[in-house]
């Protein structure tokens, strides 16, 4: 049910010209009056009507696309693809024509910024939202979502998950269906492929560099990683084996080092994306090691600089173009949702020049 401006001023014990007052600015009011009001606001959820020109029809001509950091290849060409289907076609332009602004919003990955930033387009009445990148698994933020989505689904807001799984079962966006669709990807079956390639070369000792906890596109990859083992019969205690951190070289430059301490003899390492294998291989030479005669080194996602690394990164490709153009498309109305609304998109193994055999 739609929050009115007399549920806050209910809610704030005032009047709504008083709500008015303190949302627009334009009039002075007592402290605690205003937080009271503020309160009110945040505890019903309450958003501001947007620009008239938005109020003058079910949707705006914006569409807000989502990233976690628009700086790192992975968002920026799902971003870009994204785009280029939402702008239309090339010399169109206006309403009629169906051209929308599509406006990037980089959360660095913050989870409380996520939700303003959905509130925010609630707020203008947004014809469509691109969210992209993996989830985080936390329940807090998962019901904060749902309510979130559903909202913006009753407002007319087409909302197309990418790269991104699915709420799970239960919440209330599964059950009111305001997600139009979710592009998933297969980052378990792309993890094991990978290390089912090293287990083929022969390695047994490897080590695992992990994104951050609590997100799903880490636990994805590493449970594929795992079960390669397990299939494989490779024992060891895999957590000691397991470092985690951020999606940065920085994060596989440290625990790639610090693998390396818990074991000189590893054989492999294999990084959470290719950002963070780059990490890896500059800790792997600083050691004075080789790669891959002494260490083969494989990263995730095949981004556009993993072929050029010395030696060339061996990677999953995902099709992060493929996937953007795609959530466009469905974002535009271009194309329909995928049966049931979700659609597992597949990787392929890049394998170069960074793995090989083991030595001996």
């Amino acid at each position: 049910m739609t929050v009115t401006l007399a549920d806050v001023a209910a809610r704030a014990r005032v009047s709504p010209a008083t709500v008015s007052r303190v949302l627009n600015g334009n009039y002075p009011v007592a402290a605690t009056t205003r937080e009271r009001v503020l309160r009110a606001v945040d505890e019903l959820d309450y958003v501001l009507n947007g620009p008239a020109s938005s109020l003058a029809a079910a949707t705006s001509d914006l569409v807000g696309i989502l990233v976690n950091d628009i700086a790192d290849p992975f968002f920026g060409i799902m971003a870009g693809a994204a785009q280029t289907e939402i702008s239309g076609p090339e010399g169109s332009s206006g309403r009629a024509r169906g051209e929308k602004l599509a406006v990037v919003c980089n959360t660095g990955g913050s989870p409380q910024r996520e939700l303003t930033y959905l509130t925010l387009l609630q707020r203008q009445r947004a014809a469509a939202v691109v969210i992209t990148g993996g989830a985080l698994e936390d329940p807090a933020h998962i019901a904060a979502m749902s309510a979130k989505l559903a909202r913006l689904a009753d407002a007319g807001t087409k909302v197309v998950l990418c790269g991104r799984p699915p709420l799970p079962e239960g919440a209330p966006e599964a059950r009111n269906g305001s997600v139009l669709a979710a592009l998933t990807f297969d980052n378990r079956g792309g993890g094991r492929r990978l290390t089912e390639h090293l287990l083929t070369l022969g390695h047994r000792s490897i080590g695992y560099v992990a994104g951050p906890t609590e997100r799903t596109t880490t636990r994805h990859r590493l449970e594929g990683h795992r079960a390669a083992l397990a299939a494989a019969g490779v024992a060891g205690d895999q957590d000691r084996l397991t470092v985690h951190g951020p999606y940065t070289r920085s994060s596989g430059y440290d625990a790639t080092r610090e693998l390396l301490r818990r074991d000189p003899g590893l054989t492999a390492i294999v990084a959470a994306n290719d950002t963070v294998a780059l990490g890896a291989c500059a800790a792997v030479r600083e050691l004075g090691l080789r790669i891959p005669e002494d260490v083969s080194v494989a990263g995730f996602d095949d981004l556009p600089f993993s072929v050029d690394a010395v030696p060339a990164l061996t990677t999953v490709r995902l099709p992060l173009f493929a996937a953007g153009a795609r959530a466009g498309r469905l974002a535009m109305g271009k194309e329909d949702p995928p049966p049931g609304g979700i659609a597992t998109i597949g990787s392929d193994l890049m394998t170069r020049g960074s793995t090989a055999p083991p030595r001996g």
